[in-house]
């Protein structure tokens, strides 16, 4: 089992800080704005997939939303610094995991699931620092960062390096993820089973499949087992 982490895990935004780091960068936007912009660009896969090594993804990401929030293009220098800021604002900052999350991974770890990360994020050692002080490290065996691997979502290298880590095959492996085309689209690409986590949505979707709560996850788990049985000996560990 493969999460995703910003926006599916834990809550990384922070639209007041967000806002004076872009006033700091001679880029004024307003909190409603910037707010919907970046809803806009990380929910919806807006303006395309990103593409690019881990870093230059990042940035991209970033210089969407403020373009978009702005009502302008910004260029990627601008993005690069204001996601600097960003991420040194987090090494001092506990991110808040969503409602669902600690009972979706308490119910995976009772069955004896084995869990992973795949993130689109600066460095391994940034997530996992991210994922201790929320409390949630220890759920997970494998981290797999864009940033330190040089590729990143939507290219399926980044899911087959997480898939073979584990020491699986693709189609043994459930990937979930709030973003539509980056995670949920792209997964399934690479071959793993894929789940697109949309918290505000009606969970009618079936291309690819849409969940509005990650505690519909052991019950999809549960029916992947029953159509596919050869599949749940690795899906376990070994405990």
């Amino acid at each position: 089992m493969l999460f995703d982490l910003g926006g599916t895990l834990v809550d990384e935004r922070d639209i007041p800080a967000w806002v004076e780091f872009a006033r700091e960068l001679f880029v004024d936007l307003e909190p409603d704005e910037l707010a919907h912009a970046h809803a806009e660009v990380e929910r919806a896969d807006a303006l395309g997939p990103l593409e690019g090594d881990g870093k230059s993804a990042v940035a991209e990401f970033w210089r969407r939303v403020i373009s978009r929030a702005a009502g302008r293009e910004v260029e990627t220098a601008t993005a690069v610094r204001f996601w600097e800021r960003v991420r040194a604002a987090q090494v001092d900052r506990t991110l808040p995991v969503f409602s669902d999350v600690r009972r979706c991974l308490d119910s995976l770890r009772g069955d004896g699931r084995r869990l992973g990360i795949v993130s689109n994020s600066s460095s391994e050692a940034s997530v996992r620092r991210i994922l201790d002080r929320a409390g949630i490290l220890d759920a997970f065996e494998r981290v797999v960062s864009s940033g330190t691997e040089g590729v990143a979502k939507p290219d399926p290298e980044i899911f087959r390096r997480a898939v073979r880590r584990l020491g699986v095959r693709p189609d043994e492996v459930l990937y979930v993820g709030n973003l539509l085309r980056t995670d949920a689209v792209a997964a399934a690409a690479a071959g793993l089973h894929s789940l697109w986590l949309n918290r505000e949505g009606t969970g009618l979707s079936e291309v690819p499949n849409e969940i509005t709560s990650l505690l519909e996850v052991p019950l999809v788990l549960s029916a992947l087992e029953s159509s596919h049985p050869a599949a749940e000996p690795a899906a376990r560990s070994s405990r």
